[in-house]
């Protein structure tokens, strides 16, 4: 599980849900209310899956799932 702070989807934080996503395939993301402001979370997992990659599997409040298929 990763978590997702105020300062939102940072490179920092993008480069982990990578390294997540390479080993795990599926990962699951948790957004602090402190972090939506004024959007979404599905907005956010959107722009996250895009950035990463990934295909975006379930919006719930304010968790999401991942989707990324192994290059081995």
């Amino acid at each position: 599980t990763i978590w997702i702070g105020k300062s939102g989807a940072s490179q920092q934080s993008l480069k982990e849900i990578e390294k997540q996503l390479e080993k795990k395939e599926m990962i699951k993301i948790k957004i602090l209310k402190s972090a939506l402001g004024e959007d979404e979370a599905k907005k956010i997992a959107i722009q996250i899956a895009e950035q990463t990659e990934a295909s975006l599997v379930e919006v719930r409040g304010h968790t999401f799932m991942l989707y990324k298929r192994c290059k081995k």
